[in-house]
């Protein structure tokens, strides 16, 4: 079997789902009831969104364009929650996101739309993929830091002479010829990260850690404008972190509080939480989330392993009174115990000895989504170069949307098809977007079942609506619009 195939069966024999997508009040359901509680003015400025050109909202933050209608509703909480979008990051990302799972919409509050892997992505994705390589005799070198990339220019054509490396921390170059083609990936959302442990925050100077693929792509960057700008990525962490962690059970006293939520049996085997549950009144924006076990091939099947993620990690928490990112492995079970309703006497020994922490603070986890315009992500393939391409989240590609595992796979095909001129197609990503039933059927989902001829149109555009209905009576258009509740009864 292929990894598809065991992706396909897996998702089809246990579809995903939610039956509990937030938390308020410690642990009690947030009546979570697949609407999205959007205002008409709301919805509105989602639709203008959608419909706006890029190049209009270079450099504009979310804030620029949507207000507390929009922040207000049950549709930014599952939007921000599940995407890990700030109201600073870029517009445009978010009309991309917008239009790229337009289709999507109804699955957003109970995560039907999501598939997951059996495992955790590495073992089921990434390991796979690394033994069939080895096998064919790519030979993967450790231990080994790219620092430049060394670039001449003759007759227009940019061409990599020379790689600049440490191995094992001696300096090292590498002389290179046109025939040698050269893959860079640029940037990195998990570069920095740092480590805690059940004791132990992850302490450490996050604002000056700019060392691996942002130092490589700063030295590559300052030789050709076409190289992209990372200073617009890579340098306000304040706005580009947030910290998760792992929370693996040591005996079975944690498990009734996750069942009361979730409603399933973490220890089954099958979908628990079904995506993540966000506790809505979190000073931290607390979600959480418990995978298929075991989530790691060689996990205790008596454990579960629980990943827990805080948006806000510079306030302080509700019951341990310091920010995430001071906080121990300990402390931050001790918050999301909290949150999962258990008696507030009972939550320090239980995080102390039923539980174990692993916190990671991550300084670019979403720099991938700060505001930017044209340029600022280098293209696959730069104007002039022969023998050299940018591959993954920072590399520029119309194909996708980025936090996802198929922009990189998309970019690298580029890179691979047009350095090599093989004469393949990269697939295109499914084109709702351009589906007019697609539109339909979202718009109506986003507005919770209301008719987008609803709304109320500003000056006389709203008089002219019954004579266009009258227009399209008795034609196809008529039938599309009542097949995706658009045309309800009496309005024609």
């Amino acid at each position: 079997a292929s990894v598809l195939d065991e992706f396909y069966w897996l998702n089809k024999e246990d579809p995903n789902y939610s039956l509990c997508r937030a938390t308020v009040s410690r642990g009690k359901d947030a009546h979570t009831d697949g609407k999205f509680n959007l205002s008409q003015k709301g919805a509105m400025e989602i639709m203008k969104l959608f419909m706006t050109r890029d190049e209009d909202l270079y450099d504009k933050t979310i804030e620029d364009v949507f207000d507390e209608e929009v922040f207000n509703s049950t549709f930014w909480l599952y939007w921000r929650t599940m995407f890990a979008f700030e109201n600073w990051h870029s517009a445009l990302e978010m009309k991309l996101y917008f239009q790229r799972f337009i289709h999507h919409i109804a699955g957003l509050p109970d995560f039907s739309a999501l598939k997951f892997t059996k495992y955790n992505q590495y073992e089921s994705l990434i390991l796979p993929m690394q033994k069939y390589l080895e096998a064919a005799g790519v030979d993967f070198q450790f231990g080994t830091e790219v620092t430049n990339v060394i670039f001449e220019k003759e007759d227009g054509k940019k061409i990599a002479k020379a790689i600049e490396c440490k191995v094992k921390g001696v300096e090292k170059g590498i002389m290179l010829t046109e025939n040698d083609l050269v893959f860079v990936t640029n940037g990195s959302c998990t570069e920095g990260t740092i480590y805690g442990d059940q004791n132990h925050a992850p302490n450490g100077d996050a604002e000056v850690r700019t060392s691996g693929c942002w130092s490589l792509w700063r030295n590559i960057a300052v030789q050709d404008p076409a190289f992209g700008h990372p200073e617009k990525f890579c340098s306000d962490v304040a706005k580009t972190n947030w910290e998760s962690a792992t929370v693996t059970t040591l005996d079975d006293r944690i498990l009734p509080y996750i069942t009361d939520i979730c409603k399933r049996d973490p220890k089954s085997g099958r979908v628990v939480t079904g995506g993540i549950v966000s506790c809505k009144d979190s000073s931290w924006l607390l979600s959480w989330t418990i995978n298929r076990q075991g989530q790691f091939r060689e996990q205790d099947k008596d454990k579960v392993c629980v990943w827990v993620y805080g948006l806000f990690t510079d306030v302080p928490g509700d019951f341990v009174k310091k920010p995430m990112r001071e906080c121990t492995g300990k402390e931050i079970t001790e918050e999301w115990l909290y949150h999962i309703g258990v008696p507030v006497e009972d939550i320090p020994e239980l995080a102390e000895h039923s539980a174990v922490c692993v916190p990671t603070m991550m300084p670019y986890i979403t720099a991938f989504f700060m505001p930017r315009r044209k340029g600022d992500r280098p293209d696959v393939i730069p104007d002039g170069c022969v023998n050299f391409a940018f591959l993954g989240q920072f590399a520029e590609t119309p194909r996708d949307t980025v936090f996802t595992t198929e922009y990189s796979v998309r970019t690298a095909m580029e890179a691979v098809y047009g350095l090599l001129g093989v004469d393949r197609g990269v697939p295109e990503v499914w084109g709702s977007v351009y589906d007019i039933r697609e539109l339909l059927d979202s718009s109506v989902k986003l507005m919770d079942g209301k008719s987008p001829l609803e709304i109320q149109l500003p000056g006389p555009l709203n008089a002219l609506k019954k004579p266009l209905l009258h227009f399209i009576k008795g034609t196809v258009v008529e039938k599309v619009l009542r097949d995706h509740d658009v045309l309800k009864e009496g309005m024609l």
